[in-house]
């Protein structure tokens, strides 16, 4: 892993540190994919660890364990006599294709629309994939696209190398810094125990990785505010992703909740957005228009396939990615399957939710310091390169041992949908513990305001 922090470390010019690694085993992959879940939650652990001691003079320690980095990877809820839901939809998945493979993401129902635009209406996935092996894949991908959907042909990382898309991605940082020209008077409130106590993190994003950042900003003692329009859920992840949060909805097109948006954005301290490259400014909000509401605000941005090239206003997530830039790919061929084989966790969401939050940190080091606001922007396509660049598996990695019952925190979070435990946090930052100071909730669960 020390070669792999030392990379993230530069990305988020952070100073050269070590970091102490507990813990064995890793999960089975053809990527060393815990390496990469210790590496991204340990570099935001050293952001911490350097607001802490510019603000205290204290220089803490950070530790990481391997095994519940994994865990958390995946999920870190346990329900108490209830259950997620599933979070894919019946149709959503890889389908073959008259010339290869394809995935289909359906999840969300305009998603799903889109898709059986193309494809015609469907009751499961025999009759979808009846539909899909009659197309090439690539043309049904831009079918699809252009239908307002989510689809990804399968390509090896070879031909993500020569892909307009592939290309321009590969030529971004991993973490992209834009210093503003605005700045604004900054005053640190918060504590060695509550470093983000004051903190007014307005996040408007969702599935997944900006959620897995703000989450962590919480669980640092930030008030976190999460607006989404109305309409939009996400049941299988509001337990997992809302722990500590308040939850509300606002109406962008609406004149009256636009001037609600614009005063919790004016007052706000961190923005966090996963819109597309052009969404907000579509909306009316672009980089400037946010800067005049919010002088030196820092933001901290997030999209699927990069901020430049071709693709980089398309909707996209996680297991598309993984598709589009080979990972998938190499999946099949490291275990011989006769189908994509995906990362056993949706590791790119979470690697680049812990360097959203990392930016954040580091980010609000520098205005404290200087009261310059400074943007961040990483994608979840850049995080695919770091993956398979420096994170290939050497074949000999010792599986990780079973979750047990001393792995789940001692407190029982009361939840709207029934009773929960939390794993242990992987992070350990000495002095400064990571803890909620609410359960997870609902989308649009509360008012749209600061508390």
């Amino acid at each position: 892993m020390t070669e792999l922090l030392a990379t993230l470390q530069a990305a988020l010019g952070l100073a050269p540190a070590s970091v102490r690694q507990t813990g064995q085993g890793s999960l089975p992959s053809a990527f060393a994919v815990t390496d990469l879940a210790c590496a991204s939650i340990a570099t935001t652990g050293q952001a911490l660890a350097e607001l802490l001691y510019s603000q205290t003079g204290r220089q803490p320690q950070v530790s990481v364990d391997r095994r519940l980095a994994s865990f958390w990877f995946a999920t870190s809820i346990r329900p108490q006599g209830w259950s997620l839901p599933s979070p894919w939809d019946p149709i959503a998945g890889d389908y073959p294709s008259r010339d290869g493979w394809i995935r289909l993401h359906t999840n969300a129902p305009h998603h799903r629309a889109a898709a059986e635009r193309v494809l015609g209406a469907v009751n499961g996935r025999d009759a979808m994939a009846a539909r899909v092996a009659s197309w090439d894949a690539l043309e049904l991908e831009q079918a699809i696209v252009d239908q307002g959907g989510c689809a990804a042909q399968m390509r090896s990382w070879a031909q993500w190398q020569l892909h307009p898309q592939g290309q321009a991605v590969n030529a971004e940082p991993l973490v992209h810094w834009l210093p503003h020209s605005g700045s604004r008077p900054n005053t640190w409130s918060g504590s060695s125990t509550r470093p983000l106590a004051g903190l007014k993190v307005l996040d408007l994003t969702r599935v997944l990785a900006g959620p897995v950042a703000s989450r962590l900003l919480a669980g640092l003692g930030a008030e976190v505010l999460r607006i989404d329009p109305p309409g939009w859920n996400e049941p299988a992840l509001e337990p997992e992703v809302t722990l500590g949060k308040r939850c509300a909805r606002l109406d962008l097109h609406d004149l009256q909740q636009r001037a609600v948006f614009e005063g919790l954005l004016a007052e706000a301290d961190l923005l966090l957005h996963g819109y597309r490259a052009d969404a907000l400014e579509r909306l009316g909000y672009d980089a400037e228009a946010r800067q005049r509401i919010a002088p030196g605000l820092i933001e901290v941005s997030l999209n699927a396939y990069g901020w430049s090239g071709p693709w980089r206003d398309r909707r996209g997530f996680d297991s598309l990615v993984q598709m589009s830039a080979g990972i998938a790919a190499a999946g099949m061929d490291w275990k011989a399957a006769d189908k994509p084989l995906p990362l056993p966790v949706q590791a790119l969401d979470h690697a680049t939710g812990y360097l959203m939050a990392a930016s954040a940190l580091r980010a609000l080091n520098l205005s404290l310091n200087s009261g310059q606001g400074t943007s961040a922007r990483l994608s979840l396509a850049r995080t695919a390169k770091l993956l398979v660049e420096h994170c290939r598996s050497t074949g000999d990695e010792m599986p990780l041992r079973a979750e047990d019952d001393d792995d789940l925190g001692l407190v029982q979070e009361q939840t709207p949908w029934g009773p929960a435990r939390r794993l242990r946090v992987p992070l350990h930052v000495t002095g400064t513990p990571v803890q909620w100071d609410c359960p997870a909730s609902p989308l649009g669960a509360h008012r749209p305001r600061w508390w």
